[in-house]
């Protein structure tokens, strides 16, 4: 007789910024699919998950949508009162809200460095400075919590037209690494998923843009190249990241904290001149 397996996430609170994109949307649909409440809170308000469609699995409860711009210390102070009136204890937090924009330094004006930099560095900074007392909580409660930001491959390497973007990642990653530190002892670990190349409306929008370094190639012949430079030969998904996320918000990560784990089809892994 096949023993049923546990949700690894049942009993858990989460929090998930930018859960109504493309890759915050999957990591919700996960962590819900693991027994946890989670809450998804976005820039746009679009109703609770179940009023988009979606639906709890049975014996679980989703937490409300919550309205929140990551830049604004009063919208993430409140996102937080929201919660800790509602759970008092937070254990899973994920800074997955992030915006690009395809230019390089000369192209780019202070307003856009600004707003990059707001967005994926002082976003993941603020959220993760008020969710603190709660995730202590959940330390206390459960002997561990979890924050897991957004980096990306481009905090390591970068792709051409994104200076911003690529400077906000690798401050990400070492935001990554001290709050680690810092917060180890207090029982919450940090971690941060570097994704490549992964089929989402911004990664869209990077292909169409002047970003893409498309060199004159249609779109359709630009996509094809790209992926097929992935070792694997093919983008990855929402459903990709949202399989690491899940495992390090779970206490199955028990021992992984301080760590940038790429996630890119084995691109990084190449000689790419060996292509040549």
């Amino acid at each position: 007789m096949c023993e049923t397996k546990a949700p690894i996430l049942a009993g858990k609170v989460a929090l998930v910024t930018g859960g109504r994109g493309g890759i915050g949307r999957a990591i919700c649909e996960r962590f819900r699919s693991e027994g946890a409440v989670v809450y998804p809170a976005d820039i746009t308000k679009s109703g609770s998950m179940n009023a988009s469609g979606e639906t709890a699995k049975p014996g679980t409860r989703d937490g409300p949508f919550i309205r929140l711009d990551v830049t604004a210390e009063d919208s993430v102070r409140s996102a937080m009162a929201r919660i800790g009136r509602d759970e008092s204890r937070l254990d899973v937090l994920v800074n997955a809200a992030g915006i690009e924009i395809e230019k390089t330094i000369d192209e780019t004006t202070l307003e856009d460095w600004n707003r990059v930099l707001a967005v994926n560095v002082t976003g993941t900074f603020l959220t993760s400075k008020h969710a603190l007392p709660l995730l202590r909580q959940a330390a206390r409660h459960s002997g561990s919590a979890s924050i897991i930001n957004f980096g990306s491959y481009d905090g390591f390497i970068a792709d051409p037209g994104l200076a911003a973007y690529c400077a906000s990642k690798g401050a990400v990653h070492a935001l990554t690494r001290a709050m680690a530190c810092d917060h180890g002892p207090e029982g919450i670990r940090v971690n941060a998923v570097c994704p490549g190349y992964v089929d989402t409306p911004m990664l869209q929008s990077f292909f169409a843009g002047d970003g893409s370094g498309g060199a004159g190639q249609t779109l359709g012949e630009l996509q094809t190249a790209v992926r097929d430079v992935h070792p694997l030969r093919r983008y990855g998904t929402p459903k990709d990241v949202a399989n690491l996320v899940n495992w390090l918000a779970s206490d199955e990560a028990a021992y992984a904290s301080g760590q940038l784990w790429v996630l890119d089809g084995g691109l990084t892994a190449q000689v790419q001149q060996m292509r040549l």
